[in-house]
């Protein structure tokens, strides 16, 4: 059986729940809601398994704060001997309209602080990666409140539908591929 890491970047406590910055834990909750789940608080992280045509995904939404996501990932990567290739971290992306979605299997961390730890825990930024777009609405200065912030009613109803294409995309990376999914779902 093929085995995915699926990371969910975010911050953990009530205080950031809703916030843009943990779209990585909510596309993870949206999914595990979805296939009726449970999460199981275990070390560096909440972790649920999802197994779907021969494929297992074992999803993680770390508690080491986005700004050290790098160590839950590696640490998951080793116990369930996961190469690289296999792993999927999902995340916000300012530079990308709300909703927008950017698969690829390597890049840089684009300033995300969560990326910028994986790639210097990792060694290098040849990691999957699944950018949520949040877009960039707000005012000079202001980009901390804005990914820290709420979301809009206006983007919350969107919601709804870009979750569950963002667990297609999920399901797809294992299923189909890196290439067919990135085809299917980047730029949607």
């Amino acid at each position: 059986m093929k085995k995915f890491l699926i990371a969910g970047l975010g911050n953990i406590g009530p205080k950031y729940e809703n916030t843009r910055h943990n779209i990585g834990f909510k596309v993870l909750d949206y999914i595990a809601k979805h296939e009726d789940l449970s999460w199981e608080t275990v070390k560096l992280g909440d972790i649920t398994t999802l197994k779907k045509k021969g494929r297992t995904f074992i999803m993680l939404k770390p508690s080491t704060y986005m700004n050290l996501s790098g160590k839950a990932v590696k640490y998951w990567m080793e116990k369930e001997n996961i190469s690289v290739e296999n792993l999927l971290v999902v995340t916000d992306d300012l530079n990308l309209s709300f909703g927008t979605f950017r698969i690829k299997t390597q890049g840089s961390s684009g300033g995300h602080n969560g990326l910028k730890d994986i790639q210097a825990t990792l060694g290098n930024g040849k990691y999957p990666r699944f950018r949520f777009g949040i877009s960039d609405e707000f005012s000079k200065g202001r980009q901390v409140d804005y990914v820290l912030g709420e979301w809009t009613a206006a983007e919350e109803s969107e919601l709804i539908e870009r979750l569950e294409k963002a667990k297609q995309a999920v399901e797809s990376y294992g299923l189909a591929g890196a290439n067919n999914t990135m085809n299917a779902f980047n730029g949607k």
